[in-house]
């Protein structure tokens, strides 16, 4: 591996190609990992670095771009830090085990061996660590110098370890935006109403609980929380929205779509039937608020809205966090740097050194440490009612929605970079 001097300071560069791509659901800030390793190899002096269309599944197609000729200036990846969503697209596919099917990874590494690739990097969740996991297994199996890193990303922040996940500031601060202006619409009328909020989690009910930063001086917030981390109560759920309704007239409810009930059931199946289930066995889950506004509309007769943030939660870039943004560059450029000095099976997590001034550093985690473990909110973080949550999760959240990066405008709107045909 060669090495050259820059700034008076000794920097080798990688020898190899670097290959990069995104999995799972977008982020607002996902291109600003994307974008870290980018600049990041190519300022290492990396020969090529090409980027899979829709992850994993597309390299098996061998559909794949090299970088250089979509993002060709320092404007262009500071536009891509800017722009939602997966820029190279995106997939939910589950690699089996390699003992069951040896001949997929075959394909994955002999194409990898083909583009003279030396360095991998997934920008994903736990599902995207576990690919991470296997890949890694199967090269030291077979003697592949190929280092293989994942980079954290999810709205969620499930990954075990990471203090956070980039993704989720971002979100966290559209969630609690909108929940101030849905709260400040519902006192137009004066008159009783009931607004049901549902925000993505399925099992872990970080963006839930961020709901509750609407609270502040110029807003009392949600008047309930309810996150996945503790049993639905349907019928003392409905006594409090009575009680509530006794004292004041506009009541809004943040809940989680993946509570469930006692007996296991998600309330959303309480009426639907859910048939949609993907590559990792997660069934589609929608539907939770409109159930429970209707039975509050049929019991209580009030009233109701139930308002599905559904995706707009995830790429709304027009809001996104300076922090988060950042720390989603770092993170990239953090994967290059430890791939470079040869490490594999790792993955890139973000530790909190302090919270007043809020300060938080890279390192790096075995990925076989990290992938299929989810990490949830701790249920002393929840108030004893089970229907908000404490100070100490506001402490935690709300330095990671710090600050803004103002959208690059053209034409009154946000402008984004597109990958060219």
């Amino acid at each position: 591996m060669r090495k050259k001097k820059i700034g008076g300071n000794v920097m080798a560069d990688l020898k190899g190609n670097v290959i990069v791509g995104q999995s799972g659901g977008p982020t607002a800030v996902i291109n600003a990992s994307l974008a870290g390793v980018f600049k990041t190899a190519r300022d290492r002096g990396a020969k090529k670095v090409y980027g899979m269309l829709h992850g994993i599944r597309g390299l098996l197609e061998e559909k794949y771009v090299d970088l250089s000729q979509h993002i060709k200036s320092d404007l262009d990846i500071d536009l891509l830090k800017r722009t939602p969503s997966s820029f190279l697209g995106s997939c939910r596919f589950k690699l089996p085990e390699i003992k069951d099917d040896t001949e997929i990874y075959d394909r994955i590494f002999g194409i990898l061996d083909k583009l003279e690739v030396e360095y991998f990097f997934y920008i994903g969740g736990n599902d995207s660590m576990d690919t991470i996991k296997k890949l890694s297994d199967y090269a030291i199996l077979n003697g592949s110098k190929i280092r293989f890193m994942g980079v954290p990303k999810t709205i969620d922040n499930d990954l075990a370890v990471t203090d956070h996940t980039p993704g989720f500031g971002s979100a966290a601060k559209y969630i609690a935006s909108i929940t101030k202006e849905v709260i400040r619409d519902g006192l137009v009328y004066g008159t009783k109403s009931v607004t049901i909020l549902e925000i993505m989690g399925r099992n872990a009910g970080w963006l839930t609980g961020a709901a509750a930063l609407a609270k502040g001086e110029d807003c009392e917030g949600p008047d309930m929380l309810f996150l996945p981390e503790i049993t639905f109560d349907v019928d003392k759920f409905m006594r409090k929205v009575g009680e509530l309704q006794e004292k004041k007239g506009s009541v809004v409810v943040a809940v989680s779509e993946g509570v469930k009930v006692a007996d296991g059931r998600y309330v959303c199946e309480l009426t639907d039937n859910i048939d949609f289930v993907d590559a990792f066995g997660h069934r589609q889950l929608t539907g939770t608020a409109r159930y429970l506004a209707e039975k509050i509309s049929r019991e209580v007769g009030c009233k109701t809205r139930a308002i599905e943030f559904n995706s707009l939660q995830r790429c709304a870039s027009h809001i996104v966090g300076r922090v988060d943004i950042t720390e989603a560059f770092q993170v990239g450029g953090a994967a290059v740097k430890a791939a470079f000095e040869g490490e594999t099976g790792q993955m890139i997590i973000l530790k909190r050194v302090s919270d007043d001034p809020y300060l938080c550093v890279t390192d790096l985690y075995d990925v076989h440490k990290i992938a299929n473990v989810e990490k949830k909110v701790p249920l002393e973080w929840i108030n004893e009612d089970g229907d908000y949550v404490t100070p100490e999760f506001i402490n935690y959240v709300r330095p990671l929605i710090q600050a803004e990066l103002t959208p690059m405008m053209v034409d009154g709107l946000p402008r984004h970079l597109r990958l060219e045909d």
